[in-house]
């Protein structure tokens, strides 16, 4: 039996020729790319869901058919206290339309998602969303969550 650094041993990385010489083998062993692709898979799907965070709020329950999908909707959230938050950056009121407006490109017709906390008073809730539709924006939609089935 050969010992570890012959030639003939299972992991050698050349083969003899039936002359005396070796020629290298030019083989991938795809197991140990496999497994990393399967942990970086397991890490992103783990992580994934965390990054999608934005400012918390308690949103009110609707039982409402839940609207198409836009690529990337911009959201307004409207915290107890009054403060605004235009994706996850804190605006006052007078600077809201300006910034949306630069977000959105001038694209009026851009989706705009409004979250309102359930304690906030509506008419805050109102004023904001009267704000953004007098700039032009007629895609403005309020977010809740569903109901819960246990009460």
């Amino acid at each position: 039996m050969a010992g570890p650094s012959s030639p003939h041993s299972s992991g050698s990385q050349s083969r003899r020729l039936g002359n005396g010489r070796y020629r290298v083998m030019a083989e991938i062993n795809m197991t140990p790319f496999v497994d990393v692709v399967t942990v970086l898979l397991i890490v992103f799907m783990v992580t994934a869901p965390l990054l999608t965070i934005g400012v918390p709020v308690d949103l009110p329950e609707a039982d409402a058919q839940s609207m198409g999908e836009d690529n990337q909707p911009l959201e307004l959230t409207i915290q107890q206290n009054g403060a605004i938050f235009l994706q996850d950056k804190e605006v006052s009121f007078d600077e809201l339309i300006p910034r949306l407006t630069a977000i959105a490109g001038n694209d009026l017709q851009k989706r705009i998602y409004v979250r309102g906390d359930s304690n906030l008073n509506y008419g805050r809730v109102m004023e904001v969303m009267a704000a953004v539709n007098r700039a032009g924006f007629r895609k403005v939609a309020m977010v809740s969550r569903r109901p819960s089935q246990a009460r």
